[in-house]
């Protein structure tokens, strides 16, 4: 009996990936020692074969080690105790069943520039995407070509500047802002985009930077990014990853929606009324062979269909960059941030789209929707964005020469940071409230009733300055004005739409009344 358990630890024994061909174990010993029990004759051929099987070329590998580091082990001996909230996500992890285990992922090298010694063992607080790249390299090699792993550099931008100055104040000081630093910014940007990490002399990190799960955070070892944004520590759960709630921390608000137009559209209800059936703890998760009730934002922007693997780039279906005050093909805005989506052109991003829309629609119904999406976004940008670009900057010499200092600079800032942006993305998610009255709505009555206004209140305060610069550059915005006004977009609203298109709308204007009399 002793020898038949033995041979049976010792088939399920192999080498198993990240870890070297150990020493034979005790084990192993034992299994490959003459035998001290009765009739060992009888059982030789059982030995031989097993024998043969131990020293056999290895075909396939576990993922994982074989058993959890002593290092591990005594981590877990005094956080099972002291937080076992974080110890009960970890065991319900794959890498708990793996045996990766605290010290696998937070060990250090000594000359890391946040590494600290805690007890016996050299460690850093911060799991980095280097750090993930040990095991996960493809990965972190998609997510660092993206813009997610970008997003930190939003600390240069107009949004930050309104955070650090217009929003906030010099009221946080910390160690590693002793002049202080914005709360706003703090508590409110950096945790979407991310912190650049402060690592204080004393290995501890500076608290206006931690915590902090920013997707695009700058981490001490000079690596972009944070793979916990969408992997929650310490359960690091694929399930809830491919959740829409879980990209909803930072894609909702009144700049970007795409939390809420989800859940207006027809995806995000079929989603809700079809959570049980949405398979979302399959270990593959194939659009159209493990589930097929609804997509997530996953589904359409990074995970597995029956012809593409999974992807960490989020951009790489994605056919138009609407974060802009002019909508941009996507392989444009890569090649601006030295990304390798430069050499990946909008059209082939499309075709992977449109793979992961195949699976539930027919090729029709997908091109139709791409005329419409289309229209939207060439509609914002040759109405509002082009013109309303050029307006404003017509309108710079005459403005006070600081961001946010004017109110024009309000009111064009949010006709593209929120109002355009809401209808663009609404579009392209299929939320026809957000692309209309939270979008192209809003859009129409503050670039009417707030933006032309406002310039036309500046041109005309500065047609008589002393100042020969100035009055020329009124001079000029009132002509952009006037040009403006005067394109076949925007002249009905100086009265001047075309007789033969009045008379047309009156006309349906009438029939409507009767038809609904």
């Amino acid at each position: 009996m002793k020898l038949r358990y033995v041979l049976m630890a010792a088939a399920a024994a192999a080498p198993i990936l990240f870890q070297p061909e150990p020493e034979a174990t005790p084990v192993l010993r034992e299994l490959l020692s003459p035998p001290e029990v009765a009739g060992t004759h009888d059982l030789a051929p059982a030995l031989a074969e097993h024998t043969a099987a131990v020293h056999a070329p290895v075909t396939t590998q576990a993922i994982g080690l074989r058993e959890m580091s002593r290092e591990t082990a005594e981590c877990v001996d005094c956080h099972r105790r002291d937080n076992p909230a974080i110890y009960t996500q970890w065991g319900r992890s794959k890498h708990y069943r793996a045996n990766v285990g605290c010290y696998e992922c937070h060990k250090a090298q000594k000359d890391d520039v946040d590494a600290f010694r805690h007890y016996d063992y050299t460690i850093s607080v911060i799991v980095s995407p280097k750090d993930c790249a040990r095991c996960h390299s493809k990965e972190v090699e998609e997510f660092s070509g993206s813009h997610h792993s970008k997003a930190g550099r939003i600390l240069g931008s107009l949004d930050n500047v309104l955070a650090e100055v217009v929003e906030g104040n010099h009221g946080l000081v910390t160690p590693g802002f002793p002049d202080g630093v914005s709360p706003a910014a703090v508590s409110g940007c950096w945790q979407c985009h991310g912190s650049e990490v402060k690592v204080l002399p004393n290995g501890k990190l500076d608290p206006a930077t931690w915590p902090n799960t920013g997707i695009g955070r700058l981490n001490p070892d000079g690596s972009e990014g944070s793979c916990t944004a969408c992997h929650t520590r310490h359960a690091f759960s694929a399930e809830q990853a491919r959740h829409p709630d879980n990209c909803g921390k930072c894609h909702m608000g009144p700049d970007h929606p795409q939390k809420e137009i989800y859940e207006e559209s027809k995806h995000g209800i079929a989603f809700k009324a079809n959570l049980d059936r949405m398979n979302l703890d399959s270990a593959k998760w194939i659009v159209g062979e493990d589930y097929s009730a609804a997509p997530t934002c996953a589904t359409c922007h990074m995970s597995a269909t029956r012809n593409q693997n999974v992807t960490h780039d989020v951009g790489m279906r994605i056919s138009w960059n609407n974060r802009p005050k002019v909508s941009m093909r996507p392989e444009v805005a890569d090649a601006k941030m030295g990304l390798p989506g430069a050499d990946v052109n909008w059209q082939t991003r499309r075709q992977n789209m449109m793979d992961v829309c195949l699976n539930c629609h027919n090729q029709n119904w997908v091109d139709n929707f791409y005329v419409q999406y289309d229209g939207l976004v060439d509609m914002y940008n040759e109405k509002y964005a082009k013109p309303g670009l050029a307006l404003y900057d017509a309108a710079k010499p005459l403005l006070k020469p600081v961001k946010f200092g004017n109110k024009l600079d309000f009111i064009w800032f949010e006709l593209w940071h929120h109002e355009g942006r809401r209808a663009r993305h609404a579009a392209s998610m299929m939320g026809p409230d957000y692309t209309h009255w939270h979008g192209t709505y809003d859009l129409a009555k503050n670039f009417y009733t707030e933006y032309i206004p406002e310039l036309e209140e500046l041109a005309e305060a500065n047609l008589d300055s002393e100042d020969p610069d100035r009055k020329a550059a009124a001079e000029a915005l009132q002509a952009k004005i006037a040009e403006v006004l005067g394109t076949e977009d925007h002249m009905w609203f100086i009265g001047g739409m075309d007789p033969e298109e009045a008379a047309s709308r009156a006309a349906a204007a009438e029939e409507f009344k009767k038809r609904y009399k």
